[in-house]
């Protein structure tokens, strides 16, 4: 039993070794990437958020008490919803505008 203590353990994990140049090998985004994807968000959360409010302009105020605080509470939740439309994966409007700004920096 002594015997097996005594070997010593490999001075390489194979696994270790792969995960570590899986990590060299990752490419990170550049600046400029990550700059164009908020940039390409950014402008979808704003379309998304013009085609909610457009969406409430036929409603007629009242479902929250009505007056200009509903108004302002519908805008802040059209907003809020919109942005998170858009980091979720949004309709597909910042992939586009994504890789064309890369298109235009010629990235």
């Amino acid at each position: 039993m002594d015997r097996l203590n005594t070997i010593p353990a490999p001075l390489l994990d194979v696994q270790s070794v792969a995960t570590a140049q899986n990590a060299r090998n990752a490419r990170q985004p550049s600046r400029i990437e990550t700059q164009a994807r908020a940039a390409a968000e950014s402008f979808e959360s704003v379309f998304l958020f013009e085609v909610m409010q457009s969406m409430y302009a036929d409603i007629k105020p009242g479902a929250f008490g009505g007056g200009n605080e509903e108004g302002l509470y519908r805008s802040m939740m059209n907003e809020e919803v919109a942005k998170s439309i858009s980091r979720q994966g949004g309709v597909g409007i910042a992939d586009s505008i994504y890789r064309e700004i890369m298109r235009q920096q010629e990235v």
